[in-house]
């Protein structure tokens, strides 16, 4: 029998610097800082969230190496906004911050790629109603993502 999960919790990180991890992620989504533990872990709320946390941040030190491009482990988590106008607003706060990598149409999702200070890399990214999935149903296409025609088609 499969294990019956119902949705992702939240995740933990490795960071080198709590505090200007936890400012990072304050700025860019708006997390509450809801607890800090020994001085080493911080866990954070998404605003307005039902969750106890969504992120938890753990200190590992300033001289904690990266794991090498291509190594196994986590590629990076993804953040879902509520609508497209979020996401288009979602790549004015990560442009701002230096956070930008990548933005890519998925056909079923349009998304956004960023990396936080210790180079965590994160998805920030807009499900399409499912009824305009179309072709994209049981695909996962990689295409440039034309924000202004998304957001012109999607928008409020």
């Amino acid at each position: 029998m499969a294990i019956p999960v119902a949705r992702l919790n939240h995740a933990v990180l490795f960071v080198r610097d709590l505090d200007r991890s936890v400012e990072f992620y304050r700025q860019a989504f708006g997390f509450e800082e809801i607890a800090r533990e020994g001085g080493q872990m911080a866990f954070l709320r998404a605003a307005d969230g039902s969750n106890h946390h969504d992120l938890g941040l753990a200190q590992v030190g300033a001289q904690a190496p990266r794991p090498p491009r291509g190594s196994t482990g986590l590629y990076h988590l993804a953040w879902e906004v509520p609508s497209i106008t979020d996401l288009a607003a979602a790549q004015e706060v990560l442009a701002n911050l230096g956070a930008l990598t990548g933005m890519s149409d998925h056909g079923a999702t349009k998304s956004l790629y960023g990396a936080d200070p210790d180079g965590n890399e994160f998805e920030v990214m807009w499900m399409v109603p499912r009824e305009e999935w179309g072709e994209h149903e049981h695909r996962a296409i990689i295409a440039p993502l034309n924000m202004e025609r998304e957001v012109a088609r999607f928008g409020d």
